[in-house]
């Protein structure tokens, strides 16, 4: 992975403060909102500077029961094309349930949501990443998202899911630690356990960013300065690994330039912090290992590697003479697929410690591999005990019954799934229904205008019982004619103002604005008054 740097989201709001702050080695653009023939003129100029553009996906929703949309990911590649990115990003989500799978009605949740934590969502996720990798024209990165829920009868850590995921397919891992600071509040779970069983090899960025504490709850909102246990966590990253860039993510309330670039040194020094740290682990692993030869007696290391070297001749070999893989073996670093290429993380880790303290064999101990899968794929599973790939299709249903459960009791009203924590499904469920209500305001600015301060009471009222089915923007639509229909819609003035809305965005094609046209369009309007 190449080095990126420090770098900043980058956000039209912010657009010209990002060109002009110093020391800023690349940019992240949300891909959904940059259009390739017509790329907005500040990050063009930032690609003539030699900045790096790195489109992150929000849409595409890896984790979800279906298959990624084929539309969405040649969107995502053509984004990567015109920005000449070195690699492309998404997250670890489900953002829609229902539809065909299910027989049930399809929503869009308008939000990330978590995975559970099990083989059959792992089986789902990596299959559907496999499809992004071979639809990319560069390497896919995928990030862990924060939770303000859990899913019951979860079966693995974070960290041992990610190490999965990067271990099965090879996808680089971009690494939210806010979001690991989010889990730990809301769900218990230590950063830094996290942190220990993670692939840190497979980590292709970091990102920073700031949320506030409600009732208990941490809210990641990208809209507050970063706080200290963030920092804190990205100090224990870089005290084991040097991460090939960190990003800085602000989404709204954006704050004076001056900030943001406090906030950068701020991780600037979090980052050098840890590199010391590292710096020094490495300096008393090299003492520790120079005083141990020292007081080993002579020709006792001779001896001990020459009877290893005897030995490892016979260990490397199955009872039927097959060579068996480096990972078998528990060789860190060495294990190789049918081609020679290393496996992402195929190292001795945390979950060969897991399986000792459960009275389980090491992975791979004593058998060679076995089976109809080949190559690296077949060799990676066989280095950690997994079972040959089946089909996901049993798993996709299992899955989008689950999900389709979750987000209709999130979005529609339905009951609560068993097993869930209702109080942190009611938060989560009005924190979607706000977040709604405010990206229809980004993406109809003109609707708060014409209901002014009715609209945030009236879009709340009917986001209870209107899931979002079709995206931001119909949902703006939708939301206008229903105050049209059921005549909500404020005052004579407001009404009029938002029917011309409606039907200036509704239609095929907007409306002509020739005098004529519009001469014949009042005509009709004082006529039908009469």
């Amino acid at each position: 992975m190449e080095r990126l740097g420090t770098g900043i989201g980058w956000r039209p709001e912010i657009a010209d403060a990002v060109e002009r702050m110093p020391g800023i080695d690349w940019v992240e653009a949300v891909a959904e909102n940059v259009c390739p023939g017509h790329l907005p003129d500040s990050l063009r100029r930032l690609r003539e500077r030699g900045i790096t553009v790195v489109p992150h996906g929000v849409s595409l929703g890896l984790g979800g029961a279906d298959r990624p949309d084929a539309g969405r990911l040649t969107a995502l590649a053509e984004r990567a094309q015109a920005l000449g990115s070195p690699l492309v990003t998404e997250h670890i989500a489900f953002v829609r349930a229902g539809g065909s799978l299910t027989a049930s009605p399809h929503l869009e949740a308008g939000h990330l949501l978590p995975v559970p934590r099990t083989r059959d969502a792992l089986d789902v996720l990596c299959e559907n990443v496999r499809i992004a990798q071979d639809a990319l024209p560069v390497p896919l990165a995928v990030e862990n998202i924060a939770a303000l829920i859990c899913w019951p009868g979860e079966e693995m850590t974070e960290g041992q899911f990610l190490y999965d995921l990067a271990d099965r397919t090879g996808v680089r891992l971009l690494i939210d630690v806010a979001n690991l600071h989010t889990n730990h509040v809301n769900r218990a779970e230590d950063p830094a356990k996290a942190l220990a069983e993670l692939p840190l090899e497979a980590i292709a960025y970091v990102h920073v960013a700031g949320g506030f504490e409600r009732d208990g709850v941490w809210h990641d909102s990208h809209a507050h300065p970063v706080p200290r246990p963030v920092l804190d966590i990205l100090t224990d990253l870089a005290s084991r690994v040097s991460p090939a860039g960190v990003l800085l993510e602000r989404d709204e309330n954006f704050p004076e330039p001056a900030e943001l670039e406090h906030e950068l040194s701020a991780i600037r020094r979090a980052l050098e912090a840890g590199a010391v740290e590292r710096v020094k682990t490495e300096l008393r692993s090299a003492a520790g290992a120079t005083a141990a030869q020292r007081t080993e007696p002579e020709g006792v290391g001779a001896e001990l590697l020459g009877a290893a070297g005897a030995g490892r001749q016979e260990r490397t070999r199955g009872g039927d003479g097959e060579r068996l893989g480096a990972a078998a073996l528990g060789r860190p670093g060495e294990a190789r697929g049918g081609d020679g290429a290393p496996f992402v993380g195929a190292r001795a880790t945390p979950r060969e410690g897991a399986r000792g303290a459960r009275g389980e064999a090491p992975a791979g101990a004593g058998t060679a591999l076995r089976g109809d899968e080949t190559g690296a794929a077949g060799a990676t599973r066989g280095a950690f005990g997994l079972p040959p790939q089946e089909d996901a299709g049993d798993a996709r249903q299992r899955l989008g019954l689950a999900q389709a459960a979750l987000l209709s009791a999130l979005v529609a009203g339905t009951p609560v799934p068993e097993g869930f924590d209702r109080v942190r499904v009611g938060v989560q469920a009005r924190a979607l229904a706000a977040k709604r209500a405010d990206v229809v305001a980004k993406v109809a600015p003109e609707l708060p205008v014409i209901l002014g301060d009715e609209y945030r009471t009236a879009f709340l009222g009917y986001a209870q019982t209107h899931p979002m089915t079709d995206g931001y923007r119909r949902d703006a639509l939708a939301f206008a004619e229903h105050l049209l229909s059921t005549g909500r819609s404020g005052d004579p003035r407001a009404r009029r103002e938002l029917r011309e809305w409606w039907l200036e965005r509704s239609g095929p094609a907007p409306r002509s604005r020739r005098p004529v046209q519009r001469l014949a369009r009042a005509t009709r309007r004082v006529l039908a008054r009469r």
